[in-house]
């Protein structure tokens, strides 16, 4: 294992047919250097100004002009403390923290773009549905239709803890509460008020009619909502729902209510695997198996030339801070990795937070055949975070991606940063001309919501999926 080498995905090479078009998603945090620790500190990199509007809505163009589907904002509510038993080593690396509220940036994006969309990252165990209901129906309304809801349920202790619990509910226990919260969303969104209940009807007066607004009269284990859903019917009535749950706990949730998963996996017969599996849970919940589009998460580092891009590589590299890297993978996995030597090869472990997370780095191996040890976690993964890193030339780079794509059968790739707005910026000059020129991407967008532009199939929930039992007229029928 070495330093200068990124953990790609190889050097695929696949037969010369026309290949479907990729996708890509911006994988950003309301905070410094997301996924790449230390390169805050590098001279191209401005995620310093994540408190600075001005830095969201320039980006927010940006990514529009490179026609990406939208921008995925991550979020948490609580500190990597679990390397060292504290908050310090996060604080002093600025691994995710400082990090501010991801749901405020998107009406100034908004206001700004017509296609892109947003992605946003909320949990389902510290908000009550109710009022969350309402926020998501809001920014639907204010974007026309282009908000998606990244449904996590929680991984950081410290987040449980400082809202008033001891730790985390259990992995699958934490799903458990997700699917009740979803259902009450439904009920809301697709369920309380017709399609038709606003008449604002001048003559008589009438601004709603009363008949066809309905309580939801849910009382459930874990939460009771009676009343009507505040906000009228937006474009979408629900959100775009996104889920980047890889275990098969995490599987069976997706197939129930993701339209986008978000996955990784450090090798190419991993990443399959895992698409596979979610396909195949999709069918056996009774959709399509291309029901959700499938992003996994990579960085990409390019340039004019293969060599300018590898020196691209090796200078971002010597900004990266290994100990962050390890104070990330600590929080995702829930192993405090500082109670390791160095040099010793990780192993199996076991997780209560992120399980793909703790069973990819188990699983992943050097050139050797031999398991990673803990210093290699922290090379492997301090630029790019969990995903592969692939460096290359605009050309190379978009010869890789379709090989990828047809190897695994994603959709497209959730892009992280190694610097902002740099790293997309070389995307959108570098790699999406030379995927244009292949017929591997789109030359602009279609006209309608997230869902529209995502799935091809209008602007609301399709009628095999969970969510649209809860409609007025299905609700009645049971």
């Amino acid at each position: 294992m070495t330093g200068d080498r990124p953990p790609s995905y190889g050097r695929p090479v696949t037969e010369n047919r026309a290949p479907r078009q990729i996708r890509f998603n911006a994988f950003d945090m309301n905070c410094v250097a997301h996924q790449s620790s230390g390169l805050w500190r590098h001279p191209r990199d401005r995620s310093r100004h994540y408190n600075d509007l001005s830095y969201w809505t320039e980006l927010a163009k940006t990514l529009e002009a490179g026609a990406f589907d939208g921008i995925f904002i991550a979020d948490v509510l609580g500190t990597y403390d679990v390397y060292g038993g504290t908050d310090e080593a996060a604080l002093r690396t600025g691994s995710q923290v400082p990090v501010n509220d991801p749901i405020l940036l998107v009406s100034a994006m908004a206001a700004v773009t017509e296609h892109l969309g947003f992605g946003i990252t909320a949990g389902t165990a510290y908000e009550h549905p109710y009022p969350f209901a309402r926020r998501i129906s809001t920014l639907d309304h204010l974007t026309k239709g282009r908000i998606g809801w990244n449904v996590v349920t929680g991984y950081l202790p410290s987040a449980a803890r400082n809202m008033g619990q001891t730790d985390q509910l259990g992995h699958d226990d934490r799903y458990d509460v997700a699917d009740e919260y979803l259902e009450v969303l439904y009920k809301l969104w697709e369920g309380s008020w017709e399609d038709d209940a606003v008449v604002a009807d001048r003559e008589t007066g009438v601004f709603t009619d009363p008949s066809k607004v309905h309580p939801i009269e849910h009382h459930g284990r874990h939460f009771d909502v009676p009343g009507i859903h505040l906000a009228e019917p937006s474009v979408q009535r629900s959100p775009v729902i996104y889920q980047a749950g890889a275990s098969p706990r995490g599987i069976r949730f997706a197939a129930e209510n993701a339209e986008a998963v978000f996955v990784g996996a450090p090798t190419l017969p991993q990443l399959a695997a895992t698409v596979t599996k979610i396909r195949d849970a999709l069918e056996a919940a009774g959709r399509d198996r291309y029901a959700a589009r499938i992003y996994t998460l990579l960085t990409v580092i390019t340039d004019e030339t293969d060599e300018l891009a590898q020196e691209k590589y090796r200078d971002y590299l010597s900004y990266a801070s290994e100990e962050g890297a390890l104070v990330l993978n600590s929080g995702w996995t829930g192993v405090d990795l500082s109670q390791y030597d160095l040099d010793e090869p990780l192993g199996n472990i076991e997780s209560n937070a992120i399980q793909s997370a703790a069973a990819n780095l188990s699983a992943a191996t050097g050139e050797d055949g031999v398991n990673w040890t803990v210093r290699d976690i922290a090379r492997q993964t301090a630029i790019g975070g969990l995903g592969p890193v692939e460096v290359g030339s605009g050309a190379t780079i978009a010869q890789r991606l379709i090989d990828i794509q047809e190897q695994t059968d994603v959709d497209g790739f959730n892009l992280a940063y190694a610097v902002t707005p740099g790293t997309w910026e070389d995307v959108i000059a570098f790699v999406v001309p030379e995927l244009r020129a292949r017929g591997a991407y789109p030359d602009g967008y279609v006209t309608g919501s997230l869902r529209h532009k995502l799935l091809g199939r209008g602007d609301r929930l399709p009628a095999e999926h969970r969510g649209a039992s809860f409609r007025v007229r299905e609700a009645a029928r049971r």
